[in-house]
């Protein structure tokens, strides 16, 4: 009775999340299409940013829209919205209330028109005089000079609702629209690309019960969810514990003594709406020759009692070769190798410039909320009342220094620091502040020395008197919480040993992965996976590959038609993917392939099985 109980709990619960995402995919589409006319137009300027974001219930500032709408973006479309809205949730009475309370100091729940002048004129999206003044006459919260705030956080929620409620009204009443309520969503990675002029493919079967990979088995169950009339196929994978990181590089230590080797580091940060940036490199080779390539994530030895959460990340580099143009990268391979927490390519590559773009799948590097039991203290005070900083922010400092030396020299160049500067400030140093650093701070050979590290982290507490606000911003920003644990962030490291050349890596930018690599990405699983046909769509083609711990899939679309796949993974088990999800929806252009999911497995001591549906909704 109790089992049924929870299962019946656990169905109950399975739909309601489904009608919870069926929900959210409506609005994202009643809020598009009120700007533009159809799912697979795209975003063409900020300013419609801004007014799709404002029909769906949100109130981007600035800061906001710059976040999505960077100097390199030309377009967003429509997944890029849906993931948008998944990372910018609606402000809620209590947000808005707390961000009000903070300019009434006195709790008395009016601000003077006055302050708020001068606050919305001064900070943040500058207001205009103007613009300030209607609200300020706005009869309904203000009154004798002052606003009401309580009354002005109910109208401003029950505008933004209202709002939402006639985007979707207006999906209802157009029968064009309404066909098609069931939207998708798609992450960064997951970008569409353009396919060449179709060709029937080799490799594509139909049979259920092919086998994936040596050693895989399929199963033939399929989730009730596969609507039966509707275009589907399912892939099940299972993968025996610990067996997905058994496969050994094709490489013995002995027979690479000769070769000449050159290593860098870098790092993913998470970004705050769960974007991943990344160094990105170019690699010179002067001579043919043959070449190994590795990642892995960097090891950094911790105080006792003390892990690195990030060395489960999964990590992998792809190679591009650089011709006539930078934006014409021709993918070469990528590393598909796996010896435990290290992965690698082996093979022949031809002299000249090549790109090493590092990718990881979001499975395992992701925003997680967890409970910090209390924040840590950065600095103190000794007995002569002079700031210090404290052991465990020295211990933190230490790790952020070897991350981001990237030539492992034990020094930081004024480039390197500069990559330190971007992620935490925004800007760069020069030539002529770089020189200040040298006459106040510790310098070998024009490099900053770890205690000159130190010491102008030491001079950046001095300057506010104490206060750690500064530093937490460089540290939030490096990946690390409140506890000083680094959990939003993966330092790695490259290897390229050469036969018959020195190899040279240089990183050139710290940055999302973008088309180049979404490109390369989908080309890897269309060359490497298996694919097979949606049963009754010809022009639907689902192509699936593992690699390691690791299993992607893309679908392609080679009809003329845009479509939407639904894709189900209720019946995986100990499984995680990148969007989070069990159940979405990916809509991909016609002539087009995109990322459908990355999956892992949640544990990987124990068995995992990737069971998944796409269908043609």
């Amino acid at each position: 009775g109790n089992q049924k109980a929870t299962h019946s709990e656990n169905s109950q619960g399975k739909k309601s999340q489904h009608a919870e995402e069926a929900i959210f995919y409506m609005n994202c589409r009643a809020a598009y299409l009120t700007v533009l006319k159809s799912s697979l137009e795209n975003i063409k300027s900020k300013e419609q940013l801004s007014l799709v974001l404002q029909q769906a219930g949100r109130n981007p500032s600035q800061k906001t829209i710059n976040k999505y709408w960077t100097s390199q973006t030309t377009s967003l479309n429509f997944d890029d919205f849906c993931a948008i809205l998944k990372k910018e949730k609606p402000a809620t009475k209590n947000e808005l209330l707390e961000a009000f309370g903070k300019i009434d100091t006195d709790k008395a729940g009016y601000i003077l028109h006055d302050e708020l002048y001068k606050i919305l004129t001064t900070r943040g999206d500058k207001m205009t005089w103007e613009e300030v003044a209607t609200i300020t006459k706005q009869a309904d919260f203000n009154c004798s000079g002052k606003l009401d705030y309580n009354k002005f956080c109910e109208l401003y929620l029950t505008t933004s609702e209202q709002c939402c409620k006639a985007a979707r009204d207006r999906l209802e009443v157009d029968p064009r629209l309404r066909q098609q309520q069931f939207g998708n969503q798609t992450e960064n990675s997951s970008e569409g690309i353009t396919l060449p002029v179709s060709k029937p493919s080799p490799r594509i079967s139909r049979k259920t019960d092919h086998k994936l990979a040596k050693g895989d088995s399929r199963a033939p169950s399929r989730p009730s969810s596969a609507q039966s009339g509707k275009a589907s196929t399912s892939t099940t994978v299972a993968v025996g514990a610990s067996s997905s990181r058994s496969t050994k590089l094709i490489i013995e230590p002995d027979t690479m003594k000769e070769w000449q080797c050159a290593q860098s580091k870098g790092c993913f940060y998470l970004e705050e709406d769960g974007e991943i940036i990344s160094h990105k490199y170019r690699l010179h080779l002067p001579h043919r020759s043959a070449v190994c390539i590795t990642i892995k994530p960097l090891n950094i030895p911790q105080a006792e009692g003390k892990s690195c959460p990030w060395l489960s990340v999964d990590t992998a580099l792809f190679i591009l070769k650089e011709n006539e143009t930078q934006e014409n990268l021709q993918l070469v391979s990528f590393t598909e190798l796996q010896n435990k927490e290290t992965f690698g390519w082996r093979g022949e590559l031809g002299s000249g410039v090549y790109w090493l773009l590092p990718f990881t799948t979001g499975c395992r590097l992701r925003k997680v909320k967890t409970q910090i039991p209390g924040e840590a203290k950065l600095v103190w005070r000794d007995e002569d009342g002079e700031l210090a900083l404290t052991k465990e922010f020295r211990a933190a400092l230490l790790d952020i220094f070897e991350t981001i030396d990237l030539d492992g020299n034990g020094l930081l160049s004024l480039e390197e620091y500069n990559f330190f500067e971007l992620r935490t400030s925004g800007e760069k140093c020069d030539q002529e502040a770089w020189a200040v650093c040298k006459e106040n701070f510790e310098m070998k050979r024009n490099e900053l020395t770890r205690q000159g590290f130190m010491d102008l982290n030491l001079m950046e507490a001095n300057d506010r008197d104490g206060d750690p606000w500064d530093l937490w911003v460089t540290l939030l920003s490096l990946g690390y919480n409140r506890a000083l644990e680094m959990t939003e962030a993966c330092p790695f490291v490259i290897d390229i040993c050469a036969e018959r050349c020195k190899a040279r890596i240089k990183a050139i930018s710290l940055e999302a992965g973008g088309s180049q690599l979404s490109r390369a990405l989908c080309r890897s699983v269309v060359n490497k996976g298996e694919a097979k046909v949606l049963d009754g769509s010809e022009n639907i083609i689902i192509h699936t590959y593992k690699s390691g711990s690791r299993i992607t899939s893309v679908i392609e679309n080679k009809s003329e038609n845009k479509v939407i796949i639904h894709v189900n993974n209720e019946q995986s088990k100990n499984c995680l993917n990148n969007r989070g999800l069990t159940v979405f929806a990916v809509e991909v252009a016609p002539k087009s392939m995109m990322v459908s999911q990355h999956v892992m497995p949640l544990n990987e001591q124990e068995e995992w099985i990737y069971s998944c549906v796409h269908s043609l909704v």
